[in-house]
This record gives structure tokens, sequence and C-alpha cells, in this order.
């Protein structure tokens, strides 16, 4: 059985959009257990996607203040696997799974400095018309950002 996306491709034919960015454990974000506490995974994939959207050129702030858009997150969901300690790099990687459209949607696998898999998960964003709070299509100028899906 094959898997077609929004854009009727299947996942071996849609472009890959993929950003890598590297984030140490801080003390402060591990538990009694020292454990990355399992709530600062979320914070690390939003650091990470809004790494990778900087590197396309485009900020929160500007899409809100000049673009009028705002990309709450309407769907997280994260997977464990094997627990990251204080001082630890990760790898975090951030793939853009589908062309945005109303809602734009980024996977997530983070493994630490030996390459073992720490958790996988995915987020799932809203377009919201800044002024209005109303759903909406992402903007030309934020599709811009991603040729990759021109193809």
């Amino acid at each position: 059985m094959t898997n077609k996306n929004d854009a009727g491709k299947t996942a071996a034919e849609h472009p890959v959009v993929r950003y890598v960015n590297q984030v140490r454990v801080r003390y402060n974000d591990t538990d009694r257990m020292s454990f990355v506490y399992h709530a600062n995974y979320a914070m690390y994939f939003e650091v990470s996607r809004l790494e990778m959207l900087r590197a396309r050129g485009l900020t929160y702030k500007k899409m809100e203040e000049e673009g009028g858009v705002m990309l709450p997150v309407s769907d997280l969901h994260i997977k464990y696997i094997h627990p990251a300690f204080y001082d630890d790099v990760l790898d975090v990687e951030v793939t853009l799974l589908e062309k945005p459209s109303v809602r734009v949607r980024f996977g997530y696998r983070v493994t630490n400095q030996d390459g073992v898999l720490i958790c996988t998960g995915e987020v799932v964003l809203a377009c919201v018309d800044a002024k209005t709070r109303r759903p909406t299509r992402a903007p030309e100028y934020f599709l811009k950002c991603f040729p990759e899906f021109d193809r």
C-alpha cells in the first residue's frame, strides 16, 4: 500500500527539506533521575524549528509583524526511546513533512553524539491570520522559502 500526501505524491517522490540543530543539555533541563525532563523535548523541537526557519530567511516576528501570520501549535506528539543526560550534545533533525498549506507539519529525530536515537516527534502548526485569528493558507513569501516544493 502506498501513502499519498496532500500533493498527491508518494513519500519517495516528495522533496526532503531537512535541518539539523545542535542543542547542549543544560543542568536545569534534567529531572531528579538525571534524564532530560520529558517536556523539554518540545522546547528543543521549537528552538530547532525556529533555527530552520531563520536559515530560510523567516522569523516568527517578521511573519507576525510584516506578513500578518501566526503559527500556533495545533498538535504535538513525542515518542521517547532513550534518555538524554546533562551536558549531552543532541542533534535535533527537523524535516518539513509536506508542502505548507493551512497547516505546517514538521517531523523530528533527536540523536546523541554516539548516534543513539533519543526520541522522534511531530508538530503541526496552524497558519492563522494575526488580526482575525482565523485559519489561513501559508502566505506566498513563506512558500518561496521552500523552493523544493516547486518541483
